[in-house]
């Protein structure tokens, strides 16, 4: 998912906690690896998670954590009443093709909080950001995940295969694109962004 590759510098500095109507999304730290691993411990999401290993140990969280801090803002974990359920960032895998990327724990599924997250995540990159574009893909065979997407304004540009470890092999994977002009105009829709601390 998310990936060590350093973050082009933003626009200015600002805080790197979002706040929105039921989720706070702040920068994991090495107290939260114990929560990261056991939640992203699970197969279902090692499977739709392109760079999610499974079985995911706590040396698996300890590295992502330190390699978040050491690549900057990347990543946020999703918090609901203080309790993590998950994590959201832009991947910079590709320089020139920022890419979001998202999972929740099991237990948390169903709820809207993928969403929330998502378009307060998508919120930051277009303000912090001199990018026009963002992409995001989700495995042809999840279905929840398309529509998370789609909820937030991304419009599909193709399938393409990509290697995820968990399964050993690539899979297809739907594309998506979400444009600054098009996220501008469907942002004053929701109260799902985030809130300024």
């Amino acid at each position: 998912m998310l990936q060590d590759i350093p973050t082009p510098t933003r626009r200015e500095t600002s805080s790197c906690v979002l706040d929105t109507e039921r989720l706070t999304l702040r920068r994991p730290t090495l107290a939260d690896v114990r929560a990261i691993a056991r939640l992203a411990n699970d197969r279902r999401i090692a499977e739709n998670t392109r760079r999610l290993p499974y079985p995911y140990l706590q040396d698996h969280a300890v590295n992502f954590v330190r390699t978040m801090a050491d690549a900057g803002d990347n990543a946020f974990l999703i918090e609901n009443n203080f309790v993590p359920i998950g994590m959201v960032g832009v991947s910079w895998s590709e320089r020139d093709a920022p890419e979001l990327g998202y999972w929740l724990g099991v237990e948390h599924w169903g709820q809207g909080f993928g969403t929330e997250a998502a378009r307060a995540t998508i919120d930051y990159f277009f303000e912090e950001f001199d990018f026009d574009q963002l992409h995001a893909g989700a495995r042809v065979t999840n279905p929840t995940s398309r529509n998370v997407l789609e909820k937030c304004g991304f419009q599909w540009s193709g399938v393409e295969l990509h290697r995820f470890e968990a399964l050993g092999s690539s899979t297809p994977v739907d594309r998506f694109r979400l444009s600054r002009g098009v996220w501008s105009s469907l942002k004053n829709w929701t109260s799902a962004l985030r809130r300024v601390r």
